[in-house]
């Protein structure tokens, strides 16, 4: 009676036969744990090969036993292992056409890493992702519900990771983080969310869609998705995008569509969308015209744009209402959302346009400030006038440097503050001041640490 042996068989990479190419697409589709695959995968990871100690030679080559599993791609249940046969192909899930992947090696850039496809961890796991269950399942939701979930993130501080989950089940990835917002019924990777949207325009993106990269030549490499949460101007080259990447959740104005591999970021949005209010207002409510607001004007819109305006801060300006008649509590609230946003002269006229009414609508955007510091004549809090370039600068002294450091701390950019602020300049507020305007996606000349006008009116907006 012959010995049995147990050898482990790795798939030649030159194999013709059926396992070797089921086992090399499966590992195609399959990431370790350590770029975000299902832990519960790599327990059957390589097939064992039982042979005699006399040896069985096929074809000059080793025979794989009736029955040993294929590399498996990463699986719902730990004990239930994906038919490698059905194992998606990554390039067929992702909805980029060819011709979105930019050629050649991926520029490297952040850390943004993407995870596989698991389920909630804990009680309450709806079973397996799209990328395993064929079509998705949709759970109904709103614009607002989306931002609102996204925020909690941001509050939080949630760190990044691709193998722990935050208590809300989710994992704490990028892709995990969209799962997160988008309520889906189990934690996807890049390679699947797309099965869950609609391909759009990058010119219609609205707040609660997305901008996925999926790269299916290394899924690992690259491969990240943002969530769009609005211009942060007219012209459409920056927008505020929320996203799970490294040390933690954050929200920050991002050059479109991301700051690497941009063109190969494709928009969509959510299947389940839906026109019911969540949050601040309907999303979906249409801005009613410039007709309907101003002097002597009456309807339905000026309560509606008061109520909303309420919501974000603006209930201190109104003793009575927010009603149908238009009025200067309407006006000064108006005004005081604009100059929130960082706008000037005629974007802060006090009468709401298309993008006033969209921010409000979808709950984005920032809120009034609450009342304090400088005051306009209009009521609403302002920037404070910035006093000159030449107030910053090696050697300066004065009270100027000791008002940007406070505010740097305020906004939770003074790390590198030994002993806090004061009123000479050094170089610790220079970085301070750097790190803050790489946060608005500014680089080179425009992040140098110097304080210029553009930097003192959103350190202090």
């Amino acid at each position: 009676m012959t010995v049995p042996a147990f050898k482990e068989y790795v798939p030649a990479i030159d194999c013709t036969c059926a396992g070797c190419a089921a086992q090399r697409r499966t590992a195609a589709a399959g990431l370790p744990t350590r770029y975000g695959g299902h832990p519960a995968a790599h327990g059957a990871r390589r097939a064992m090969v039982l042979v005699t100690a006399a040896g069985v030679v096929l074809s000059a080559g080793l025979a794989e036993a009736s029955g040993a599993a294929a590399d498996p791609a990463p699986v719902t249940d730990p004990g239930q292992a994906v038919d490698a046969a059905a194992a998606p192909d990554p390039a067929a899930v992702t909805g980029v056409a060819a011709d979105d992947v930019e050629a050649g090696p991926v520029e490297p850039g952040p850390d943004s890493p993407q995870g596989g496809p698991g389920p909630l961890q804990g009680a309450g796991a709806s079973g397996p992702p799209a990328s395993q269950a064929g079509a998705p399942a949709l759970r109904k939701t709103t614009r607002a519900d989306i931002i609102n979930r996204a925020k909690t993130w941001v509050a939080a501080q949630v760190p990044y990771s691709m193998e722990k989950y935050w208590s809300d089940g989710y994992r704490q990835d990028c892709s995990g983080y969209v799962s997160m917002a988008w309520n889906l019924p189990g934690n996807e990777w890049t390679g699947s969310l797309a099965t869950y949207g609609t391909r759009i325009a990058r010119e219609d993106l609205q707040p609660g869609d997305i901008l996925l990269f999926h790269n299916p030549a290394d899924p690992g490499k690259g491969s990240h998705v943002t969530i769009f949460g609005g211009w942060t101007d007219y012209t459409h080259t920056h927008y505020t995008a929320y996203e799970q990447t490294k040390p933690h959740t954050r929200k920050q104005t991002t050059p479109m569509a991301y700051w690497t591999n941009s063109g190969s970021y494709v928009a969509y949005r959510y299947k389940g969308l839906t026109s019911g209010s969540g949050g601040s207002g309907s999303t979906t409510t249409p801005f009613p015209g410039t007709a309907k607001f101003g002097a002597g004007k009456k309807n339905d819109s000026v309560t509606r744009l008061g109520k909303m305006l309420a919501d974000r801060g603006g209930k201190r300006f109104y003793k009575v209402g927010p009603g149908p008649a238009w009025g200067s509590a309407d006006r000064k609230a108006t005004q005081a959302f604009q100059k929130a946003q960082g706008w000037t002269g005629r974007e802060a006229d006090g009468l709401p346009g298309p993008d006033t009414w969209r921010l409000l609508a979808n709950g984005t955007g920032h809120d009034i400030p609450a009342a304090g510091g400088t005051t306009g004549r209009d009521g609403a809090t302002s920037v404070p006038a910035f006093p000159g370039r030449g107030y910053f600068r090696p050697g300066q002294s004065n009270s100027h440097v000791d008002k940007l450091g406070k505010q740097l701390v305020k906004k939770g950019y003074g790390k590198y503050y030994l002993s806090g602020p004061s009123s000479r300049w050094t170089e610790a507020d220079r970085r301070n001041v750097e790190a803050f305007q790489k946060a608005q996606g500014w680089r080179g000349t425009e992040a140098d640490g110097y304080p210029g006008p553009e930097t003192w009116r959103r350190l202090f907006a």
